[in-house]
């Protein structure tokens, strides 16, 4: 249970962060998220399947930016079907999809403080939050620096300072760890596991280890659906030898994946 700080009025009971029961939606006319269970609540979940599973068009969901097709589906305790409130849903959401736009000529500080407004922050908090979200990312050197000339490292780290900067109890994080070096990928770890304390973290990565690393859940999908949710220990017992990858994360990933496609080419 969970108070969003930065929106007084965000609902701040609910029995799950992120709950879902036979979720379908489409992305154009596929059905790329098709009967797909799910319940999240604090903590650090990562989120794993191969090029097409439905990842992102899952995360796109839960961000709001897509409607359901089917099933259920509720945020912070509010239905997302219609009924219930989105705008209040969405104070309490942060969101970095694998690609954001933004103003070229924004500085790094007008980015994440238009961003803060969005969200409908209150005034008096936005410039002290946009400070501490960029000192969270590491780029307070690079405050005032326009967006255009940030190198591609720096523009991830940017967008997740706009994700992070209302203390959301729902953090949504689509592949956030392209462009970062091995450092900063480190430090990203860092700061997943200190927002995952109070938040809901969900990252969706291709990186095995990053999940093992800062993931206290793992949830694979394959062909729209959730085929394994448990803990990395799990994961990584998962596997045996003769299955694909160098480590044994990797290869009880592989193994998981075989068996589902075993199942479903019967």
């Amino acid at each position: 249970m969970r108070t969003v700080s930065a929106a007084e009025t965000a609902p701040t009971t609910y029995p799950w962060a992120v709950h879902a029961q036979g979720l379908r939606v489409r992305a154009g006319r596929h059905v790329a998220v098709d009967g797909l269970d799910l319940a999240l609540n604090t903590g650090v979940h990562g989120l794993l399947g191969p090029n097409g599973a439905g990842k992102t068009t899952l995360m796109r969901a839960l961000a709001t930016v897509l409607k359901p097709a089917g099933g259920q589906l509720s945020l912070l305790g509010e239905q997302v079907d219609g009924r219930g409130d989105l705008r209040l849903v969405r104070r309490g959401l942060g969101y970095l999809p694998q690609q954001f736009g933004f103003y070229p000529r924004f500085t790094v500080r007008e980015f994440v403080e238009y961003m803060a407004w969005l969200k409908e922050m209150p005034k008096t908090v936005v410039p002290g939050a946009t400070q501490r979200a960029i000192e969270r990312v590491g780029l307070a050197g690079k405050a005032d620096a326009r967006m255009k000339t940030l190198s591609g490292g720096m523009l991830r780290r940017a967008g997740i300072a706009q994700a992070i900067v209302n203390d959301p109890a729902v953090l949504l994080l689509d592949e956030p760890t392209v462009g970062l070096d091995p450092e900063q990928r480190l430090d990203f770890r860092e700061l997943l596991r200190d927002v995952g304390v109070d938040s809901c973290v969900l990252v969706s990565t291709h990186l095995v280890e990053d999940v093992v690393a800062a993931c206290s859940d793992v949830v694979i999908m394959n062909e729209g659906r959730t085929v394994y949710q448990g803990t990395p220990a799990d994961l990584m017992a998962q596997g045996g030898d003769g299955d694909a990858g160098d480590s044994p994360a990797e290869r009880g990933y592989s193994a998981l994946l075989r068996r589902h496609r075993a199942v479903g080419n019967r």
